[in-house]
């Protein structure tokens, strides 16, 4: 009776199994233990991550390159390809995403994802980016479905990885080699992205959505375009949004400064210091401050006075105006009464880098130097 109950058990899985029923399926652990893997790195705003599996060597040193992974393209007598590269990795795809267009080894790819595989050789590898990265490995892999193909050298490893992997290398803030590692070879390939070119391109579509309704998101953007001198009469546009009435920025420090910095970037300096005067009455006494620190910098000693003495006005006889009247009548070079608001400044100042800083400025006063 239990060999009949059990044949008819059988009959049924093979029945549900092969009459096109879909169903879902349990999770499970890859075949052949292989390992499941997600790797992503960031290159300026791009985003690029890789899903793979991992096999590992199991013993098979020295017959991986060549045999295991056979060179060239193979008919693997299974699926349509009769000539299919490496799927690099196990089991299913190997896919890797770009989330803005990127150039690989100096070829340009549009955004998206894509099927990645690998033609092996000793001396110069195919890696190839497919625009069909949902089939089963490279069965069904077709030449015309690629994006791109680009020729590498691969490379001989110090030590053996017994996992395939692959690791992001050589960073730079538009760049990274990606390396696919397994036994003891590397195979690598540089990934490089237009940061500022990017970066703008994202700006003008964001500032078209909900994100383009405050003053912020207009004077980040050209914030961004004044400290590197890019797409400057454009970004003016964009500082004119951002001190416009529409958006609330019309009464912002940092919206009036942003666009001062963009009229500077530009070379109109006339416009740029009547532009910061608009700023001024806005500025809280954190901005006011700092912002005289850095016309000191700039050696305009009586342009910083001035902003040092309309925040002491402001907000008179507190720890940071005190220190900046200081710094202020320092930078004119009356030491003596910068030496008074130092020593007001000392009794009001808390922490230890704050008291610190206060008696090496006093003692900078007391010995006849510039505090600045």
């Amino acid at each position: 009776m239990k060999k009949i109950l059990m044949a008819v058990f059988m009959a049924a899985i093979f029945q549900f199994a092969f009459t096109g029923t879909s169903v879902a399926q349990l999770t499970s652990l890859p075949d052949a233990g292989n390992r499941r893997a997600t790797i992503s790195e960031g290159i300026g705003i791009t985003d690029v991550t890789i899903h793979y599996n991992r096999p590992h060597v199991k013993g098979r040193e020295g017959h991986i390159w060549g045999q295991l992974v056979p060179p060239g393209y193979v008919d693997q007598g299974f699926g349509t390809s009769k000539a299919a590269p490496w799927r690099a990795g196990a089991n299913e795809n190997t896919w890797i995403e770009f989330s803005t267009v990127v150039t690989i080894e100096g070829q340009p790819l549009p955004a998206g994802k894509y099927g990645f595989f690998v033609a092996y050789d000793p001396d110069e590898c195919t890696v190839i980016f497919s625009k069909n990265y949902t089939s089963w490995g490279s069965f069904f892999y077709k030449p015309e479905e690629d994006a791109l193909r680009v020729k590498v050298k691969p490379i001989a490893a110090d030590k053996s990885v017994e996992w395939l992997k692959y690791e992001f290398t050589d960073q730079t803030p538009n760049s990274a080699v990606v390396q696919l590692q397994w036994e003891k070879l590397i195979i690598p390939f540089k990934v490089e992205v237009d940061v500022v070119g990017t970066q703008l391109t994202s700006f003008r579509k964001e500032l078209r959505s909900d994100k383009g309704f405050t003053w912020e998101s207009w004077d980040q953007a050209a914030a961004f375009c004044a400290q590197h001198k890019t797409n400057l009469d454009e970004a003016l546009l964009w500082a004119d949004q951002a001190t416009g009435a529409d958006f609330g920025g019309s009464q912002s420090f940092q919206a009036w400064s942003t666009k001062a910095m963009v009229l500077d970037s530009l070379g109109r300096n006339t416009e740029a210091a009547e532009t910061m005067k608009k700023a001024l009455p806005y500025g809280s006494i954190n901005e006011l401050y700092f912002y005289a620190r850095g016309l000191t910098r700039a050696k305009k000693g009586k342009e910083a006075f001035d902003v040092f003495k309309l925040n002491y006005d402001k907000h008179p006889d507190e720890f940071l105006t005190n220190a900046g009247m200081a710094r202020g009548y320092s930078a004119i070079g009356d030491y003596k009464k910068a030496l008074s608001y130092a020593q007001k400044a000392r009794t009001q100042a808390t922490g230890t880098f704050n008291i610190n800083t206060m008696d090496k400025m006093i003692k900078n006063l007391q010995d006849g130097k510039d505090v600045n």
